[in-house]
Order: C-alpha cells, then sequence, then structure tokens
C-alpha cells in the first residue's frame, strides 16, 4: 500500500512539537502554531529529443532510481521556473544540447522514490527538436547517451514507471512527433 509522503512526519516542520493532525489525507496541521502545511505533487519534465534525421536522444541513468536504465532526458521543475524553462535547462545539464523547438505532447501521474520517500509528481512529456546530436555528451546524472530510432524503442528498457508509460503511449502513436 503505499502511503502519502507526509505520514511518516512526526514533528512540526516550524515549530518542531509533536501532535500532528492529519487532514484529508494530504496534509499536516500542527496544534501549536496553526501550521497548515499541504505536500503537493511535484512537477517534472521529460523530453523527447528529436534531430532533424528523425532519431530520438535517450540517457542512461547514473543514479538511483532505476539506475543504468534508459530514461528521457528531463527532471524537476526548480522554484521560480517555468515548466518550459525547465525543459530547456534540463536539457542542457544532461546533454550539453541547446532545445530548438519546444512543444508540449502529454503529461503522466508518477509516484518517483527517492531518498525512502514517494514523491508525488505531474511528469510533464514534452518534443524537443535540435538540428543535430553532434557535440552532446553525457552530463550531470546522465552516465550515457543513446541513439536510438523511434521504432528501435523499447519499453523494457526503462527503469521509470511513467518513462516506460510515454514509450507506450508513443509507440501507439508516433505521429506525436511530428509537426513543430
Amino acid at each position: 500500500m503505499i502511503q502519502h509522503p507526509l505520514s511518516s512526519f512526526h514533528y512540526c516542520p516550524r515549530c518542531g512539537q509533536t501532535g500532528l493532525e492529519h487532514v484529508h489525507g494530504r496534509a499536516i496541521h500542527c496544534p501549536h502554531c496553526a501550521l497548515t502545511y499541504f505536500h503537493n505533487v511535484a512537477s517534472a519534465v521529460a523530453c523527447f529529443v528529436r534531430d532533424d534525421a528523425g532519431r530520438l536522444l535517450c540517457v542512461r541513468r547514473g543514479r538511483e532510481p532505476a539506475k543504468g536504465t534508459l530514461d528521457l532526458p528531463g527532471g524537476f521543475v526548480d522554484p521560480e521556473e517555468s515548466v518550459e524553462e525547465a525543459v530547456r535547462r534540463e536539457l542542457l545539464e544532461e546533454t550539453g544540447l541547446t532545445a530548438g523547438s519546444v512543444r508540449y505532447l502529454f503529461s503522466i501521474p508518477n509516484i518517483y522514490p527517492y531518498s525512502g520517500l514517494d514523491v508525488y509528481t505531474a511528469d510533464t512529456f514534452w518534443l524537443v527538436r535540435v538540428p543535430t546530436f553532434e557535440g552532446a555528451e553525457a552530463r550531470d546524472d546522465a552516465a550515457e547517451l543513446v541513439i536510438v530510432e523511434p521504432r528501435e524503442l523499447e519499453v523494457r528498457h526503462f527503469g521509470l514507471t511513467s518513462v516506460r508509460s510515454s514509450i507506450k503511449r508513443l509507440l501507439g502513436d508516433l505521429s506525436l512527433l511530428e509537426g513543430e
């Protein structure tokens, strides 16, 4: 059974007192200092990066969770950053590539296991166009870059649940890779 991340909190993050009340299964309330804290969904981005030759760029995960499996370049949206800015930043951080056109495709709810907690996320998937993969390199938490033809994608090589779902969705409708 999946437990909400706040279920393990026993002390108020503001005043340090015990006696937290769990509200609606989505928040904690401290009767001592009146803090009510909602642990909202985190926003994340993942990029289907396509070059002018029609190939896709994937990364091999260099860190847990799912270390060693394939992934799409991406990550969490930073505070005070738009989702579109996160797409461009994450692509640059992980591959050294500068995004050309960026187009939203779809989103998938996810639970991302991190540091012993389940982080609830809204994973957004984007089509990013670049002219070429020349000069790309594995950076940050990407251990390796893997270039594939879209039809050669195999769901079983991807380790994260929402990314596997996105690959299935893409393979069911390769027209998602068309257009700007």
